[in-house]
């Protein structure tokens, strides 16, 4: 085999190679046009005119989410342990299915333009300000730091792209489109790029598996726990009490309440395609297990030299897993269809970041400050905050190689940290009316300092190493555990805040909870072209929606029981 002599190497782009992802740029680029000269209102700008349907939504619920970050991170745990990194993924499938079923009625029928706006009608002001701030804190300082770590990674390692260089190219041109189209330049590119990356993953792992002599001959050729998804309470990365019952919590603030993926749905032309969007996307992420951690697996089975491991037999360097595949197994021509997939997903993941985080802060604050601003002004407002984000990212740029692979770790469990309270007052809210801002506030400020004192006692004492005896369980805890801890003591907090103190207005419920939704809503609309409310889901999207949304459960509980 040639592995060993492939390693450093990269990829010599052909003229093919390089016209394929030619050709990329220059598609996404007519898309994200085309809708700039359609951005006239806020509607347009940020919901997309409110009239995308369900294939659109689906593919752009799926391609915000999945980046070069699970390209590394989804193979690289493929590697280290085997298919259990998976059931992120799946769990994903059936939260999808809550956010179409439980929230997304509660959010069109408010007519709510971002989360921010929905938990300030339902709980306060100071709220919302907490969300949309710990929102766009998040994005700046893990999401687009992440993206760009990750893409820049894997695009080095392959191509041979300077990294600082590739950042700064990836970021300008993904701002490009997103200021001049909005959300209907993201999503619709983004149902390209869902495509592209579909493709060049999936044709990856086909030629992976087709080298390694097939799925069977792939089970033999590496330990028997790696296609064994439930594991053991002690697990130090994936116990079974963490996945079943901490990532539901992950899963429920980024998929059900963050502004990212929330947008999407909210761009919809009614109700029924909303909730077909969801479930779409849901069965969208069935695949990134075999698309992104099998490949992780087969790189193992096939360049098991190249791997470094601990005195445990535990992979050091997973995040070789994908470059390597790539390097090694395609051919002239297949390593542009890939490397096209792999700027899919960081230019996907990052446009809506950056669109997101442009209509949290032009509505949330800028709108706040200025209620009688224009729709030009507000559209204005939305193009330069977005260029802000951008330049944000630019200004990332010099410190990502300063980014190790244990902080590019920690900064993706700071997700874990901030998300358990929010959880807490969006699931809480919507079931009991009784529920207040005061608990609701108190509730925001406790799982933040809990999440804080978490993230920096781990960077003082990485695995508790060092770390007094009175907190090295608070350390060591494994972080979906610890995401239940939060989880319990912001709801105590949320309940027992509310209970000692008056109970809110029953009128300004209207429509924000289970008990009033039927009740009429007196609102008025965050601007002036927000008037307009997507439509009912009809009868026969109602069955529609039904069908498949069992077909999906079935499936997902299908392969937790085949791999189990």
């Amino acid at each position: 085999m040639v592995q060993t002599a492939a390693q450093s190497a990269h990829a010599n782009l052909s003229g093919i190679d390089i016209g394929i992802i030619l050709a990329y740029f220059l598609l996404i680029f007519c898309i994200g046009f085309y809708f700039a000269r359609r951005g006239r209102t806020s509607t347009d700008y940020f919901l997309a005119s409110r009239n995308v349907g369900w294939f659109a939504i689906g593919a752009s619920l799926f391609v915000s989410n999945i980046s070069t970050e699970h390209f590394i991170g989804l193979s690289g745990s493929g590697a280290s342990t085997g298919l259990a990194v998976g059931h992120f993924e799946w769990w994903a499938c059936l939260i999808l299915l809550v956010l179409g079923w439980v929230f997304v009625p509660f959010y069109l029928r408010s007519n709510v333009f971002t989360m921010p706006e929905f938990l300030e009608r339902r709980f306060s002001r100071s709220c919302a300000v907490y969300l949309a701030s710990i929102s766009i804190i998040a994005y700046v300082f893990t999401k687009i730091s992440v993206q760009l770590y990750a893409a820049s990674v894997v695009l080095e390692r392959v191509a041979g792209w300077s990294l600082w260089k590739t950042a700064i190219v990836l970021v300008i041109a993904t701002g490009v489109y997103t200021i001049a189209g909005g959300l209907a330049a993201v999503i619709y590119t983004d149902m390209v790029q869902t495509m592209i990356l579909i493709f060049g993953a999936v044709l990856l792992t086909i030629i992976g598996l087709h080298r390694v002599g097939g799925f069977e001959a792939l089970r033999a050729a590496v330990p028997a726990s790696y296609f064994h998804m439930i594991k053991p309470v002690s697990d130090p990365s994936f116990p079974w009490t963490g996945i079943f019952f901490g990532a539901p919590i992950l899963g429920i603030w980024y998929w059900c309440t963050d502004q990212v993926i929330v947008q999407r749905v909210l761009s919809a032309r009614d109700e029924g395609h909303a909730k077909a969007g969801a479930i779409f996307a849901g069965f969208l992420k069935i695949l990134p297990v075999f698309m992104l951690v099998l490949p992780g697996i087969i790189a193992f089975a096939l360049f098991r030299d190249l791997f470094k491991t601990g005195p445990d037999g535990s992979v050091l360097n997973g995040d070789i897993a994908y470059p390597t595949l790539i390097l090694n197994l395609l051919p002239t021509g297949l390593v542009g269809v890939v490397l096209a997939a792999l700027l899919a997903a960081v230019m996907g993941a990052m446009a809506s970041v950056f669109n997101s985080a442009s209509t949290l802060f032009t509505l949330d604050f800028y709108k706040k400050i200025n209620p009688n601003a224009s729709e030009g002004s507000l559209v204005n407002m939305g193009r330069v905050a977005t260029a802000v984000m951008v330049l944000l990212g630019l200004l990332w740029v010099p410190f990502i190689h300063l980014i190790s692979s244990q902080l590019y770790i920690y900064l993706q469990s700071v997700q874990a940290y901030i998300s358990p309270p929010i959880a807490s007052c969006f699931v809480l809210g919507i079931l009991w009316t009784r529920l207040n801002a005061s608990g609701a506030i108190s509730s925001l400020l406790t799982g933040f300092v809990l999440g804080a004192v978490r993230f920096v006692l781990e960077l003082a004492y990485p695995g508790g190493a060092g770390a007094a005896d009175s907190i090295r369980w608070l350390v060591a805890m494994n972080f979906l555990h610890y995401a239940i801890f939060m989880f319990v003591v912001c709801s105590v907090v949320l309940i027992g805040i509310s209970l000692v103190t008056p109970a809110p207005d029953r009128k300004k419920l209207a429509g924000l909870t289970f008990a009033t939704v039927g009740e009429k809503m007196d609102v008025v609309p965050v601007t002036p072209s927000a008037t307009f409310k997507p439509a009912a889901e009809t009868a026969m999207e109602h069955r529609i929606n039904i069908v498949f949304s069992v077909a999906l459960f079935l499936t997902v509980v299908g392969l937790w029981i085949y791999f189990r």
